[in-house]
């Protein structure tokens, strides 16, 4: 291995913990949720709609976090966006409830350059045969987080930490992380380059104007939507309401669907470079999540083994790491950073915006009832069941771009002129 390789390793898996350190914060109010209504003085619903706070800095800062590193590179924008995540966990501790807010705002904004980052540094350092693998692992470590969020967090709350000392205690580590990225991640000649904002933009406007980059957007954005909005915030509430069960057995059940994502999503991206096809991995394991959703919510509970539902619908979402495969390829290899930050604006879009409407639903069904029935959650979330099906359908417009299609060229109809 050359030294260029190693560094280029290493970059990419310290960014990548960087990735899990934010997922795990993501994650995290799930298996706190009555700690937090207590300590914010706020009902369930309204602290979702707190936490929920983290979508709306991380969908409209991908598009920042994609042209920043396409321009300045990782070194230069990736300990910032970890920095941020540090002082917004601190804010979060306060109790208060505007800071709570800001803080989860700018835990999203930071967060988002952790993904990107590690994607762009697999994209520019490793053959493009392991795209799909790399970006399915650079996901692994995410979920990792999300998994360590709930699983080792919500013993943590439950063994007498107090809610507040673990997000100050994240808030340091997130400091520490940005001033180890700093020292770490390779530096990167950066040319002086006039109109290098309305190169960006031009960037920006290609990939958003390509009708693939338009697809990959909405097909990743629904089949994220049962982990981020129902597994991540809803999944241990959904469990104790609907099936009694304690917080303990509901938190290592909800934990199993990011665990799933460990393995589905590495392992879904080796398939697909396997075969060198795109579609078929993202038809196939949305089919599954399909099934499985529809197991969760009107499947008896107790007829299959405990964790093999959770960690099925997991390893199946994995497929939704393949879109941020296929925009690459659909676009021209420059604007690889601006391609990942677009598939993800639009992407959590979705969460952003759809995560406070489920919480209405389930609201208005339940009649504000402090313990929610089974019907009640079956009503407000079968439309995400419908979204997956949305989604399989999106994946048939798709155009293949993996490399057994035999592509060679990005997919562009319209012809875009560089800027003299």
């Amino acid at each position: 291995m050359s030294s260029s390789t190693r560094i280029a390793v290493v970059a990419w898996l310290f960014t990548a913990v960087y990735y899990f350190f934010q997922y795990m914060l993501r994650s995290a109010p799930a298996v706190m949720m009555p700690e937090l209504s207590d300590a914010f003085g706020v009902s369930t619903l309204g602290v979702s709609a707190i936490v929920g706070m983290f979508y709306y800095g991380y969908s409209p800062f991908s598009l920042i976090a994609g042209i920043a590193i396409d321009r300045w590179g990782p070194k230069r924008v990736v300990p910032l966006g970890a920095a941020c995540v540090g002082i917004g966990a601190l804010l979060f501790a306060t109790g208060n409830v505007a800071a709570a807010n800001v803080g989860r705002f700018m835990q999203g904004a930071g967060g988002v350059f952790a993904l990107v980052g590690a994607i762009a540094i697999a994209s520019r350092s490793f053959p493009l045969s392991l795209a799909a693998t790399l970006i399915g692992a650079t996901q692994m470590f995410g979920m990792a987080g999300g998994w360590a969020g709930q699983s080792l967090v919500g013993p943590m709350i439950s063994g007498g930490l107090a809610w507040n000392t673990f997000w100050m205690g994240a808030g340091i580590l997130g400091l520490a992380l940005g001033a180890i990225l700093l020292w770490i991640l390779p530096s990167q000649t950066i040319a002086s380059e006039e109109g290098w904002l309305k190169k960006a933009l031009t960037g920006l406007g290609t990939v958003f104007k390509n009708p693939q980059s338009l697809l990959c957007g909405g097909i990743a954005g629904l089949l994220f939507i049962p982990t981020t909005i129902f597994d991540m915030i809803w999944g241990v509430r959904y469990l104790q309401d609907a099936h009694g069960m304690d917080y303990g057995s509901a938190v290592m059940r909800s934990s199993m669907v990011p665990l799933g994502w460990i393995i589905g999503c590495p392992l879904l991206g080796m398939v697909s470079d396997r075969i060198g096809r795109r579609k078929p991995v993202i038809i196939g394991g949305a089919v599954v999540l399909l099934l499985c959703l529809l197991w969760i919510l009107y499947g008896p509970v107790n007829v299959l083994p405990p964790y093999v539902i959770g960690l099925l619908a997991g390893i199946a979402s994995g497929a939704a790491m393949l879109p941020y495969t296929v925009i690459k390829e659909a676009n021209r290899p420059e604007y690889a950073g601006t391609a990942t930050g677009v598939v993800n604006f639009l992407n959590f879009t979705f969460s952003a915006l759809l995560g406070p409407v489920f919480g209405w639903i389930l609201q208005k069904v339940s009649g504000g009832a402090e313990q929610m029935a089974l019907e009640h959650y079956q009503t407000s979330f079968v439309p995400m069941v419908f979204g997956v099906a949305v989604a399989i359908g999106l994946t048939f417009l798709l155009k293949e771009t993996g490399p057994a299609a035999g592509r060679t060229t990005p997919i562009i109809k319209q012809d875009i002129k560089e800027p003299t």
